[in-house]
């Protein structure tokens, strides 16, 4: 008997009918994906996600009642495993780094094309994080100046100094965006034991999840760190 693989369900939060009839069109035509329904409001998008579980939210920001961003926060409190794509017509770098924040693994910019938008889908339910190329300067050139700010406004201790090298070398490959399967790979070792660093490294840097984790490694100076003992 062949083995009925169910497909990836896809949730579109968005108020405007007309665009979220044209995102549609294009997942159904380009993916295998299946668009289960679609919400105008974040409070009817937090209901749809209780009752049908979609696998990948995408996810406007600009929406009436609440924004886009609260909706992600109480969707996360439900426990579930869904994914967040968000579609923005902004690329302000302060709402990007909200977004991450909140949980969203991804951030596309609605004049973007649609080879982008699938390819964001694809690596968000692949679990990457996802940051076209022209909202990754924008990004860390924004981040970079909130890091020295913070860096002057406080003298907190960082949490990296923590981890072990092996939990290092896992913690620089989650930065770029390999899952536990491709760390493993590149380290000869089993998921498990890559998993085992990750819970070590949450708790260590006092985070919940990996884009968290990311998040804190970049803003306290991981990637200098690390540059500076391949070339001690």
């Amino acid at each position: 008997m062949r083995e009925f693989k169910r497909k990836t369900r896809v949730l579109l939060v968005d108020d405007n009918n007309d665009h979220v009839k044209g995102i549609k069109e294009l997942i159904l035509l380009e993916t295998g994906y299946d668009v289960i329904g679609s919400a105008s409001s974040a409070n009817s998008a937090v209901n749809f996600v209780k009752k049908y579980n979609p696998d990948l939210v995408v996810m406007d920001i600009n929406l009436p009642e609440k924004d886009g961003l609260q909706a992600i926060q109480e969707i996360n409190r439900l426990g579930l495993e869904t994914k967040f794509l968000v579609l923005s017509g902004y690329d302000d770098p302060d709402l990007i780094y909200r977004a991450m924040k909140v949980g969203a693994k991804g951030y596309i910019l609605k004049t973007m094309s649609s080879a982008q938008l699938v390819h964001g889908m694809e690596e968000v339910l692949n679990g990457k994080v996802y940051l076209p190329a022209v909202l990754t300067s924008k990004f860390f050139d924004y981040f970079q100046q909130s890091f020295r700010e913070e860096s002057a406004a406080n003298d907190e201790e960082n949490l990296l100094s923590y981890l072990t090298s092996r939990e290092e070398e896992v913690l620089g490959l989650l930065t770029k965006g390999n899952n536990y399967k491709g760390i493993a790979n590149q380290l000869f070792i089993s998921e498990t034991t890559v998993k085992t660093h990750v819970n070590n490294i949450f708790q260590k840097l006092q985070v919940n999840d990996r884009t968290q984790a990311v998040l804190y490694a970049l803003n306290n100076g991981f990637g200098k760190k690390i540059k500076a003992k391949m070339s001690a």
